[in-house]
């Protein structure tokens, strides 16, 4: 054998043991700081969920009380409530996007739109604010008088303030129970998550005139209610049902205080002669101390109705 075959034996054996260099597997810096093995990490997802949602909001508040439309603000204050959803809907649906996940992981299936949930928690909330109200009845702190409206004025005004509260209800919950809810959950779990949230729902309410701290309690403590018919029923339609009926019975139909206000065109001329303790002053029934009783009752009825099920803490509700 010649040296020049011998060289060539020698550089096709080689071969075989060079190192094989091929191109970077390794993720990105940025990769690894805004995504985990789930996907967008939960801090950074809750963060731009809010920097979209304040930004969409102040557009909406602008554009809603842009002009005149008359009717006291009504019309401009529904639009800003309608606008508030969207502001919360919106980025949602773009991080639902970035994040792979359907739209009914948030907790609002399409398919289930003012469906069969959303009329049982709207029969639970109105029975609910019903014996609250006659509670009050019977110690002699609340009275009725009489209807204000009639004909035409009475259902445009029973039609608008439930439009009004359905949206107000979708806007709170989706907000504060649904992508936020969900986002949280997986970093630090869902019931931690759902007690954090509760209280900033409630703290929210003080930015209502005539709110008082008994109503921002009660309001936390409702929140974390709709926390749990969340967890039991697997979507948000139970509670938006149980808060629209909630608020349109009490702001119209038993025309008393909603969490420190009293709207325009209500339903009868009541009134609340008692003292606060009894029914809730200046913040209305959700101030009183027999809200948290009844409030406590309803939720020993639904832990019956919905018994829980098995659902890892870690990954939210499921849906």
């Amino acid at each position: 054998m010649s040296d020049l075959e011998t060289r060539r034996e020698a550089s096709s054996a080689g071969r075989g043991t060079d190192p094989a260099f091929s191109a970077a597997t390794a993720p990105s810096y940025i990769d690894t700081l805004f995504r985990g093995p789930e996907g967008l990490r939960p801090g950074w997802g809750l963060a731009f969920y809010v920097i979209g949602f304040l930004f969409l909001q102040q557009a909406v508040v602008q554009a809603a009380w842009a002009r005149d439309l008359g009717y006291s603000g009504l019309w401009s204050d529904l639009l800003e409530k309608i606008g508030n959803f969207l502001a919360a809907a919106i980025p949602a649906v773009v991080l639902s996007r970035i994040e792979r996940r359907p739209w009914s992981a948030y907790g609002l299936p399409l398919q289930q739109t003012f469906g069969r949930l959303f009329w049982a928690g709207a029969l639970w909330g109105f029975v609910a604010l019903s014996l609250l109200i006659f509670v009050i009845y019977e110690r002699g702190a609340y009275f009725p008088g009489h209807i204000i409206l009639h004909g035409t004025r009475l259902l445009r005004f029973a039609g608008y303030w439930l439009v009004y509260f359905i949206f107000v209800a979708l806007f709170e919950d989706f907000w504060l129970r649904g992508y936020s809810l969900f986002t949280l959950a997986r970093g630090i779990g869902f019931w931690p998550a759902a007690l954090v949230l509760s209280a900033v729902f409630g703290l929210l309410h003080l930015r209502n005139k005539g709110e008082h701290w008994s109503g921002v309690l009660l309001a936390a403590f409702i929140g974390l209610f709709f926390c749990v018919t969340l967890r039991r029923t697997g979507t948000l339609w139970f509670a938006v049902g149980f808060h629209t009926a909630w608020d349109w019975g009490e702001s119209f139909f038993y025309s008393v205080p909603d969490s420190g206000m009293l709207v325009r065109g209500h339903l009868l001329s009541s009134s609340l002669p008692g003292p606060d303790w009894l029914t809730g002053g200046s913040v209305g029934p959700e101030g009183s101390v027999f809200c948290v009783v009844v409030m406590a009752l309803v939720w020993i009825a639904f832990d019956r109705r919905y018994p829980s099920k098995r659902v890892d803490d870690g990954a939210g509700p499921k849906q």
